[in-house]
């Protein structure tokens, strides 16, 4: 069994939240109405997850998930709304640890939670499963627990690694190809931000997310990282040494306008499950840029998308990067690249932007 803690200010949604839960058979649930409440249960029950409501008087959802990461960590799936301010939240949780999150019903909570409930229960099932590491907030876990006190200290100002350029010739055109779910804002963080701005060739990225979280995500990570990055809404020009996030609720694929290779949004392939699609992007690229100048990543993330593509670009002569289970949150996209046979290379995450740097030198 599965335990659950679903933390929530609503009497509703923590009964019809129970109610998913209970009926699928393989969860015991437990039930919090403020984060405090929350918090005192950690110990009591240990949960092996925690769904977590972000807007709730008092204690909110984001200090309640910096308490658990520091307490007792474990994965949590944050409750948000579908809304710019809730994107910008949301991605806060997830660089404080939150593993995932689920978009909260905006009309009769009672009649859609019927239609959520299969993708819910399955983010959080594979979120019970995801990668905690050891060593998330263990600064702040050992001064907690020294001091006896709940403490919030200052954030550290984030000093990236820079990682140079490789010199010499490369092929005069090239494409960084970057697919990731479940845990991928912080690992495109933790990626991006080694990167130098003479990075020389384009990163385009599908990270499956709704239309709103895809914007605030690059204005996030433009903020943190050395190489420019925007959100791909309409035909957008692929210039070296900036990254270009794939808009939500759509698919990211590549054309050639007057010769110049361009990134655009597509609708959606009813016959892909995950957008933006990870294999449409990887298939479109083939189309138009030499194998041998290609590199695909994958990263953490749950299913399988990706791999088939990447598992072909391999197979035509291009390089794949798969991040290893030791850092990956959820090893199901990699994992099935590892799988297939697909993976020219298989690193950590903080290992990556090097296997990319010595690739794009060779």
């Amino acid at each position: 069994m599965i335990k659950l803690l679903v933390v929530d200010d609503s009497p509703l949604m923590r009964r019809l939240l129970s109610e998913v839960f209970t009926a699928v058979g393989d969860f015991e649930v437990a039930i919090a109405r403020s984060g405090a409440e929350a918090l005192d249960m950690l110990v009591a029950i240990a949960p092996d997850v925690v769904t977590l409501d972000i807007h709730m008087p008092g204690m909110d959802g984001l200090a309640c998930l910096d308490r658990i990461m520091v307490l007792r960590p474990c994965p949590v799936v944050m409750v948000s709304s579908l809304t710019a301010e809730g994107a910008d939240e949301t991605l806060e949780a997830m660089a404080l640890g939150a593993v995932d999150f689920v978009a909260k019903p905006r009309g009769a909570v009672s009649l859609e939670i019927a239609a959520l409930a299969p993708a819910l229960v399955e983010k959080v099932r594979q979120a019970a499963g995801a990668r905690i590491s050891r060593a998330t907030r263990l600064r702040e876990r050992v001064r907690a627990q020294a001091s006896g006190a709940l403490r919030k200290p200052p954030p550290a100002p984030r000093i990236p690694r820079r990682i140079t350029p490789p010199a010499g010739p490369l092929p005069r055109e090239g494409l960084v190809l970057v697919g990731c779910s479940t845990g991928g804002p912080p690992a495109l963080d933790a990626l991006l931000g080694q990167l130098a701005p003479g990075f020389p060739w384009p990163i385009v990225v599908a990270q499956h997310m709704p239309a709103t979280f895809t914007g605030p995500l690059a204005r996030r990570l433009d903020r943190l990282c050395a190489l420019g990055v925007s959100e791909v809404s309409k035909a957008t020009p692929l210039v070296p040494g900036h990254v270009y996030i794939g808009r939500g609720d759509a698919d990211l694929v590549l054309t050639r306008r007057s010769g110049v290779l361009h990134a655009l949004a597509a609708p959606s392939d009813p016959e892909r499950y995950w957008h933006p699609s990870v294999d449409r992007l990887v298939a479109s690229a083939m189309t138009l840029v030499a194998p041998e100048s290609l590199v695909g990543v994958l990263m953490t993330g749950m299913g399988n998308d990706g791999a088939t593509a990447m598992t072909e670009l391999k197979a035509a002569g291009g390089h794949t990067i798969a991040e290893s289970a030791d850092t990956a949150v959820v090893w199901g996209m990699p994992g099935a690249l590892v799988a297939a046979d697909g993976a020219s290379i298989v690193a950590p995450l903080d290992r990556i932007a090097d296997e990319l740097t010595a690739l794009l030198a060779t």
